[in-house]
Formats: C-alpha cells, sequence, structure tokens
C-alpha cells in the first residue's frame, strides 16, 4: 500500500489547474484507447499461441517434447525492449534483411509492431500458467466424453478448455499488466500508451506531481482487470464431485497431426527466440569480450545475488495468501489475494519513487541497500507467483486435507504432507516466473540498486540507449544463457516430480 499512498499524497499536493490539464486532455483518452486496444490485441494474441502450445507439450506424443517444452519459455530471457529494436533492426533500408538480401521489408511500429513484440515476449506467461493447471488435470474426464461419443476437438473445447479457465485468466491478467505498465517496447515503436505518457511526464515540465495521476489512472485501469478476473472465477469449481481415482497420464497420439504441430511450435520459436538470438550473436561478433569480461562477471554476480532471493521469498509470500483465499474463502482473504496484485498493477517507476521516499523517512539506514532492492522486486513480482498457486489449489481435492484430518494429522502435517505436494508444479512456475522478471527488471533496479550495484539489464539498457548494440551483446547473451539454464532445471524437477 505504500506506493499507492505515495501517489495520493503527491496527487493531493499538485496544483489543481496542473493535475486538470493533465488529466482531462484530449490525449489521455486517446492513450486509454490505445492501451485498451493494445492490452485486448495482445490478451488474444498470447491465448492464441499458448493454449495449443501448452497442450502439445503437456499431453501429446510430440517429437522432441522436452526440447519444446523448455524452449517455448525461453522468451522470457529476452527483453521487451531488445525484442522490439529486434524487430526495429529487420526493416528499412538500414535493416538486417535488407543487407542479408537487399531486399527492403516495411518496418513494423507503432500498433502493430507493439502487439507482435508485446504477445512474443509475453506468450510465456501464459504458457506457464496453462501448463502448470494441465499438470493437475483429471484426464479420465476426457476419456468419459470420449465413451459417451464426443469427438477430440470437442472434447478439448468442451473438457480440457473449461478446467483450464483459471489458468488462462490468471495468465490473461499477468499479461494485461504487464501490457499497461510497459515502457520500453511502446517507446521504441512510437506507440502512445499511459505508460508512455507518464515517462514523458515524469521527465519532463510536470515531474513527480504530474506524473502521479496519470499513474493512478494506469492502477485503475489495472484494477478493472483484477475485478473482472474475480468476477470471472467467482463460481468456478473444477475438483471432483465423488470419490474416484485419477487415471495414469498417457500422452494423446498426434498421428499425421505431427508434423503441422512441430511445424506450429517451430514457428513461434523462430520468430521469439532464433531471430532475437542471431540478432544478439551478430552483434556480439563485433565486441571486444576480453574488455568487458570483469564488468560483465561482476554484472552476473549482481543480477543472481537479488533474483534469486526475490523468487523465492515471493514465492513464500505468495503461498498463504493463495492457499487462505481458496481454503477459507472470505472478504478478507478475496481483499488480500487482490492486494497482492497491487505491486504489480503498479508502474515500475512510481512504486520505486514512493518506497524510495518511504526508505528515506522510515529506515533511512536500508536506503540503497540490496534488502530494499530484493523486497521491491518480492512484492512488485508477487502476482507473478500467486496465480500458479492459485491454479493449483483450483484443483487439489480438499477432501484429501480431510481424509488427513480424520486420520488424526494436524493442519502443519496435512499441508506439508498432503497439499504441499500437490502444489509442487505451480510453486515451480511461481519461482521461475519471479526469477525471469527480477533479472529483466529495469526502472527498479535503477533507481533502488546500492551504489556500484550494475546488473545485466542496466547495463543492456544503458548500451541500447547509447546504440552501442555491440557493446550491450554480451549483457543480453548472459540473461539468455542464465535465464534458460535456470528455467531447463527447473522443467526437469517438474517432470521429475509429476
Amino acid at each position: 500500500m505504500l506506493p499507492l499512498g505515495y501517489l495520493v499524497v503527491r496527487s493531493l499536493g499538485a496544483d489543481a489547474a496542473q493535475v486538470a490539464r493533465v488529466v482531462f486532455r484530449r490525449q489521455s483518452l486517446e492513450q486509454l484507447t490505445n492501451t485498451m486496444l493494445l492490452g485486448a490485441a495482445v490478451v488474444g494474441v498470447t491465448t492464441l499461441l499458448a493454449v495449443p502450445a501448452a497442450w502439445l507439450t503437456s499431453r501429446t506424443d510430440l517429437p522432441m517434447k522436452r526440447f519444446f517444452a523448455l524452449a517455448m519459455v525461453l522468451p522470457l530471457a529476452i527483453p521487451g525492449y531488445l525484442m522490439a529494436y529486434t524487430l526495429l533492426s529487420l526493416g528499412g533500408d538500414y535493416g538486417a534483411v535488407f543487407h542479408m538480401t537487399g531486399v527492403s521489408v516495411p518496418r513494423l511500429r507503432g500498433f502493430t509492431g507493439s502487439v507482435v513484440a508485446l504477445s512474443v515476449y509475453n506468450f510465456p506467461y501464459m504458457l506457464l500458467n496453462l501448463r502448470a493447471g494441465l499438470s493437475g488435470y483429471d484426464t479420465s474426464l476426457e476419456e468419459i466424453a470420449r465413451s459417451l461419443g464426443q469427438r477430440p476437438a470437442r472434447v478439448f473445447f468442451s473438457v480440457v478448455l473449461p478446467q483450464l479457465w483459471p489458468s488462462i485468466l490468471a495468465g490473461a491478467l499477468l499479461v494485461s499488466l504487464h501490457v499497461i505498465t510497459d515502457f520500453g517496447v511502446v517507446s521504441l515503436m512510437g506507440y502512445e500508451t499511459f505508460s508512455f505518457a507518464l515517462y514523458n511526464a515524469y521527465v519532463g515540465a510536470y515531474g513527480t506531481s504530474g506524473a502521479a495521476p496519470i499513474a493512478l489512472m494506469m492502477m485503475a485501469l489495472a484494477g478493472v482487470f483484477i475485478v473482472a478476473e474475480v468476477w470471472l472465477l467467482r463460481r468456478v469449481i473444477l475438483t471432483r464431485a465423488g470419490a474416484g481415482v485419477a487415471r495414469v497420464r498417457r500422452p494423446l497420439g498426434l498421428r499425421r497431426w505431427k508434423v503441422p504441430a512441430v511445424g506450429f511450435l517451430t514457428v513461434i520459436l523462430a520468430i521469439s527466440v532464433v531471430t532475437p538470438a542471431c540478432t544478439i550473436i551478430y552483434w556480439a561478433r563485433q565486441a571486444d569480450l576480453a574488455e568487458s569480461w570483469r564488468s560483465l562477471s561482476g554484472a552476473v554476480v549482481d543480477s543472481l545475488s537479488v533474483s534469486a532471493p526475490a523468487a523465492l521469498a515471493a514465492t513464500l509470500l505468495a503461498l498463504p495468501i493463495a492457499y487462505m483465499a481458496r481454503r477459507y474463502p472470505s472478504r478478507l482473504s478475496a481483499g488480500l489475494e487482490r492486494l497482492s496484485f497491487l505491486g504489480y498493477a503498479t508502474p515500475s517507476l512510481a512504486f520505486a519513487l514512493g518506497l524510495l521516499v518511504v526508505t528515506l523517512r522510515v529506515v533511512p539506514g536500508l536506503y540503497q541497500t540490496a534488502f530494499v532492492l530484493v523486497y521491491a522486486y518480492s512484492l512488485h513480482f508477487l502476482a507473478e507467483a500467486v496465480g500458479p498457486i492459485r491454479a493449483g489449489l483450483f484443483q487439489a481435492n480438499p477432501r484429501l486435507e480431510e481424509a488427513s484430518r480424520a486420520l488424526g494429522y494436524g493442519p502443519i502435517s496435512t499441508f506439508t504432507r498432503v497439499t504441499l505436494p500437490l502444489l509442487r508444479p505451480g510453486l515451480i512456475v511461481s519461482l521461475s516466473l519471479v526469477f525471469l522478471s527480477a533479472m529483466k527488471e529495469l526502472p527498479l533496479t535503477m533507481l533502488l540498486a546500492p551504489p556500484g550495484f550494475e546488473t545485466l539489464s542496466m547495463n543492456i539498457w544503458q548500451s541500447t540507449e547509447e546504440a552501442s548494440y555491440a557493446q550491450a551483446a554480451p549483457y543480453a547473451l548472459c540473461v539468455l544463457a542464465i535465464s534458460s539454464l535456470f528455467v531447463g532445471v527447473l522443467l526437469f524437477n517438474e517432470r521429475r516430480m509429476s
């Protein structure tokens, strides 16, 4: 609540005429429309990409399934502003395509470029939530539907897809909040949204007093998405109505659809991973790695020293929030669950400024320390940890916990022996999401990092802003390699435990 309080205080302390000029201008309505259109388009595209990808990598006999399961989340390791730069550098008379083929292709900009960059960058958020939902899905429901004469396509839309509804909504909420608060992509693409207006107000003549009302408008828009998700989930019950045992998971045979399925996933990987990676490698070949090695190794250590603790802290915070909201539903538990999205809905710049002011006035000894940075990461990305855990709780039958209690086990033993094993896939996803987001976070790091603290994301942004793409390439490669390795270990453990 601290950043929200800061924004309210700054808005109330600003000149009323100045606030009116910022809020009630025609540009604000255009930016609101642009933000909502962009959010709707990106959520739609990410859903169309992630639903078949998650099903193919979880429930079928897809060739190279383990490879695709790992590779499909690699776009999370590529910062959004780097993805936008990659798309921009391909087209035009000076783009990579022209240099290689002599043919000038149109450069993606504006709304179209923003949709492509944000969709490719954000669809793994939807994918990981769906994989977590599919890991706890009872496949006997499909067998029952087929025994009643349902065709495979009808089974998918009438049985499988409704079971994934909480995961879809959790992913859609994360994606929409990313779109609302994104600045790097829309600024490079030249598409004006609320985040673009917030940055211009902050660095321009208005300062924090003029930026605060815009940030509150962004949070109000995010609140609409959060309330809509609550309303859509208000009557969802996905656990068994009666006793029974889940069937052994058997991969579904794709048969003649194997080649189209592999082709579909390959095209996604070519756009989201191969193209940015090749661009990074192209610039890395022109960089002097020996000269940048010392700063590169220091940036790796600094990034890991805050990203790993933040991922663990956010997951530990999300576990009781999601558990209480699902197992002990009330206005209080529902309100606390919604409040966990507040830090995520708050623009990073405003969140950092609010925390900075509060730290200086309340605990000045913690100013510009790694603890404050980990604290900010944990709360800002808490929403990413809540969604997968909540999706697992929707499918974890509470009767198993009741049976454990009836056998004499206490609440703590029941939670550790029964509930926690059922939630392990969701916990793994929560850890990976927060870790990858913290590795790439820029505004929070720039304002809250200790003196001399330089992460990989800070070096990438500084070099890209100066058009020193060769200098940024080694840091980008490290982000890609570390994130890929971390996600690979998590997915291996997920398969081992499932």
